[in-house]
């Protein structure tokens, strides 16, 4: 018999329990408001006593200074993890374009969200199955681990076997995010605004309007079936890689059923002898740009767990298309003349293409676009070699990272690019850091002048 609440499932053939971190995910638009509100309240409490404490010492610190402390960072990062859904999300939006512009304790927060582990307890999880597939959904399995494998923003994944089928990983969507997306970003961001956790030349509004236009995207499961099927046609017949394709009949807007791939984490592949992992690698790399150049379709969720490794057939695995864009042909031609022109081009062919992805425009003042193209030529740099660029240990992210503090503070240029490029940023640091934690050393300006030429 399924209980509802935290107790534990007993060891039955329906599904076993480990003992790890439940939080009953809040469901309504009124008990989330109420958590936002107890996060307000929570914040304040902290202004109060850090303001008594640094007047007892003599000084008079500033309100901006009072609301972000370290304490408080840590209370904003929390109640985002157990809210999870669209706070939780724009967090994570900001923290991926803006850790150089934000205070450190809160890009320490942010970042945590991606590693935050509440999960709904198993009477949430059997209620939204109940919804989705009826009242007796068990009786169709053999197999149900109410555990999940994983748990990220919008829902939490699932181990099962069904009684006269696969072994299938469930996606189970936490109730109530779909129809609080829009208020949760509203309140995260007056929450932000309020304690100036942001610069004031930090333009905030862009980023709410695609937080919520990804986020809807996102809690649509067959929208997200429908991103993996896409991907698969493009793939065709390739022995290289492996999907989770979905079973239709069993998916619903709330609820994504997927045969289950069983492999090894990624950063397994560090273990491998040099020539394997390298090649392995390749494929990642050349993958990657053949999603963004040649097809349109791009994973832009470079989470190391979204990339796993089967060493019985040798293929990568890929996983989780929610957070799949779309690019129009016009836009590919764009940014293949971008790359191009970063590879092989001068100063001002890179600017002419920069302009046109929509890094900068004419009106924008000429300081700002040829400090931006220095930005992007450093970013280019192991691509206009013929020699194979190592990641590991090169200083190529902290040149990065000051040109950019040098842009945005010193210059005072804080723009946000359009969400595009914003995602392909994403794409491409994701693709970077692993490439650096598996330690292979990549030709990559022969692998990006053949993929793109492809």
């Amino acid at each position: 018999m399924i209980r509802s609440g935290s107790t534990p499932i007993p060891d039955t053939p329906l599904g076993k329990h480990r003992m790890s971190r439940e939080y009953r995910m809040p469901s309504s638009r009124l008990a989330r408001l109420a958590k936002m509100g107890r996060l307000a309240g929570g914040l304040a409490s902290g202004v109060v006593s850090e303001g008594a404490r640094q007047l007892a010492k003599g000084n008079r610190p500033r309100l901006d200074q009072l609301l972000l402390t370290p304490a408080n960072a840590r209370r904003l990062g929390d109640r985002l993890s157990e809210m999870r859904g669209a706070a939780m999300k724009l967090g994570q939006l900001i923290s991926m374009d803006s850790g150089n512009v934000l205070p450190p304790e809160l890009s320490e927060a942010l970042a945590r969200l991606r590693d935050k582990a509440h999960y709904m307890p198993l009477g949430q999880v059997a209620q939204v199955l109940e919804n989705a597939w009826g009242k007796d959904w068990d009786r169709d399995f053999a197999r149900f681990i109410f555990t999940p494998l994983a748990a990220a923003s919008i829902g939490q994944v699932h181990d099962a076997q069904l009684r006269d089928g696969p072994r299938v990983a469930i996606k189970v969507q936490y109730p109530g995010v779909r129809q609080s997306i829009d208020s949760d970003v509203d309140n995260m961001a007056t929450l932000l605004r309020l304690t100036h956790a942001l610069p004031p030349e930090f333009d905030l509004t862009p980023l709410l309007a695609e937080a919520k236009r990804q986020l809807h995207d996102e809690a649509d499961y067959l929208l997200e079936a429908g991103h993996i099927a896409r991907y698969a046609e493009h793939l065709g017949d390739d022995p290289r890689y492996e999907l989770p394709l979905t079973l239709p009949e069993r998916t619903t807007a709330e609820v994504l059923c997927m045969h289950f791939l069983d492999g090894q984490p990624i950063e397994t592949l560090a273990a491998l002898p040099r020539t394997q992992r390298t090649q392995l690698a390749t494929d990642l790399l050349e993958l990657a740009l053949r999603e963004v150049f040649v097809w349109g379709v791009v994973q832009t969720d470079p989470n190391f767990a979204n990339y796993r490794f089967n060493p019985a057939n040798g293929r990568l695995q890929l996983l989780d298309f929610g957070a799949t864009r779309v690019y129009t042909p016009p836009f590919r031609d764009a940014l293949r003349t971008l790359l191009l022109s970063a590879i092989d081009g001068s100063e001002d062919d890179l600017a002419r293409a920069a302009a046109q992805v929509g890094y900068f425009t004419e009106d924008d003042p000429l300081r700002y676009r040829q400090a931006f193209v220095k930005v992007l030529g450093i970013a280019a740099e192991p691509a206009r070699r013929d020699v194979p660029f190592v990641f590991a240990g090169s200083d190529l992210p902290r040149r990065m990272r000051d040109a950019l503090i040098q842009l945005r503070f010193h210059d005072r240029f804080s723009r946000i690019p359009p969400a595009d490029i914003l995602y392909l940023h994403r794409k491409i640091s994701g693709m970077y850091l692993l490439m650096a934690r598996l330690e292979v050393a990549l030709p990559l300006r022969k692998i990006a002048r053949e993929t793109v030429s492809a």
